[in-house]
């Protein structure tokens, strides 16, 4: 991936950051890693924690962000938020999966229109 898409998809992360906590997200971790994989935001909202998974397009042209979450990554954010569970000794709470789609906004007024999908999967 060039420095550039990485930039761009960084971005689109701080802007999903952003969105989530307005929307009454608390912000307990970012890019968290496990053998399987990677998680983009995990939040509590509500008493809920919450899997978020950030997805950033420069527009639509090869589909919607959403459609890049295939079933194969979902199984991997999936077993890598019970690692997270498993770090953290959480058992006791309820957990949820989120998207959220960032597309480049050149038309508007605001650089980034963010979607939120809640409950995009489940377990």
């Amino acid at each position: 991936m060039t420095q550039e898409r990485l930039k761009f998809g960084r971005e689109g992360e701080s802007a999903a950051l952003s969105f989530l906590k307005k929307k009454g997200y608390r912000i307990l971790e970012k890019n968290f890693r496990s053998k399987v994989g990677e998680i983009d935001i995990i939040a509590e909202q509500d008493g809920v924690i919450v899997f978020v998974e950030v997805k950033t397009r420069a527009d639509h042209e090869f589909g919607h962000p959403y459609d890049a979450l295939t079933p194969a990554k979902q199984r991997k954010i999936i077993q890598t938020a019970q690692s997270f569970l498993v770090q953290k000794r959480i058992s006791d709470k309820t957990i949820r999966f989120d998207v959220v789609a960032v597309t480049s906004n050149a038309e508007g007024p605001d650089p980034w229109k963010i979607e939120l999908l809640q409950n995009a999967f489940q377990v």
